[in-house]
């Protein structure tokens, strides 16, 4: 793990909080999706976003491992070779994230890209017996609560109604995730956009033995 897991989120430190013996490589993974994240939500250009995308697929498809050596995040993905296994899912999220660099407001074709790519992506590379379906659905509701524009929050959230069929599979912060969107989606609410006190009491109920 790079710098424990201090760089993370709150969101993402509970969740490895909760990934037992896979902590660590679950911390690397959402480190690498908080990297694709920073890129589109410091991007002004599409080009230049889409080539600061692309040198992680390069990252990524680099056998040699060669390419962006000495980057901290790019050193412990490659020394974890479970982290690695993951590649094709790790690869998605980077063209569900470039779905992003689209002129807003973003459409359902976008939004779909967006959330099978980052989403379905991310949780196949979590847990290989994760249901991809729930992923979607989890990255619009996460969506909807950080974008700026109104237009494509709610749109996220209408077509994340699309994906509440989505099975409860996988290791236990996937089905926190899973249920955390399920409820305010089914509801047509939209993800809250910070780590709030009543967001972290209903993750600390989801956590409870046997859920």
């Amino acid at each position: 793990m790079i710098n424990g897991d201090k760089s993370l989120a709150p969101l993402a430190r509970l969740l490895v909080g909760h990934a037992g013996g896979q902590a660590d490589r679950h911390a690397l993974l959402w480190a690498y999706d908080a990297r694709l994240a920073d890129i589109v939500r410091t991007t002004r250009e599409p080009m230049v976003g889409q080539m600061r995308l692309t040198w992680w697929h390069e990252v990524l498809s680099d056998d040699g491992a060669t390419k962006g050596r000495g980057d901290p995040l790019v050193d412990a993905l490659r020394a974890d070779r479970d982290v690695m296994a993951a590649r094709d899912p790790m690869l998605r999220m980077i063209d569900g994230w470039e779905a992003l660099l689209d002129l807003l407001p973003l459409d359902d074709a976008a939004l779909r890209a967006f959330a099978e790519g980052r989403g379905g992506g991310l949780f196949r590379a979590l847990d290989r017996a994760a249901d991809e379906r729930a992923g979607a659905l989890w990255a619009l509701w996460d969506l909807s609560g950080h974008i700026g524009d109104a237009v494509t929050a709610q749109r996220a959230v209408s077509l994340a109604q699309d994906y509440l069929a989505a099975r409860l599979a996988g290791a236990k912060p996937l089905r926190m995730l899973t249920r955390l969107a399920r409820h305010d989606i089914g509801r047509g609410q939209p993800g809250p956009a910070t780590m709030t006190p009543r967001l972290y009491a209903r993750l600390l109920r989801m956590a409870l033995p046997g859920r």
